[in-house]
């Protein structure tokens, strides 16, 4: 007997087709297809195109300051702003995000630090989970 299968559980592999190195800064939007690993930084959106099955991978070097949409994403590096990612998200031991973050499926390891919402995407017409998380670093309230 045959039984259904059901969603896949794990980041889709793609060819990580395009690299922004560890010696390379770059200011402004970065709109990627397919695959891309940043293990240097960005001051600005990254964003997949619309449709693409894309995969971004964040090494611990990489940072990123601005908004992120991917379908999987794989992060260990730090990301100031709001994260999507429509498929699977996995955030490593070195992960720190400080922003909203609207996933589907997480495997989020101990160390990763976010400082946001988290936000599940139904897979029905049924609401979004959210979930308040705050870093446990005090914030500087007095100067």
């Amino acid at each position: 007997m045959f039984f259904g299968r059901k969603r896949s559980r794990t980041i889709e592999m793609t060819k990580l087709s395009s690299l922004v190195a560890d010696n390379l800064e770059i200011v402004g939007d970065v709109i990627f297809s397919a695959g891309l690993r940043v293990d240097g930084r960005i001051q600005g959106n990254v964003i997949s195109k619309d449709g693409e099955r894309s995969l971004l991978v964040l090494s611990e070097k990489g940072s990123i300051n601005g908004r992120v949409r991917a379908y999987d994403a794989v992060i260990n590096g730090a990301i100031t702003g709001d994260l999507e990612v429509e498929h699977f998200l996995e955030l490593q031991a070195n992960a720190r995000v400080s922003g909203n973050i609207i996933y589907r499926q997480l495997q989020m390891e101990c160390g990763a630090v976010v400082d946001g919402k988290l936000e599940k995407l139904e897979d029905g017409a049924s609401g979004a989970n959210v979930i308040e998380l705050a870093s446990s670093t005090p914030a500087a309230a007095t100067r």
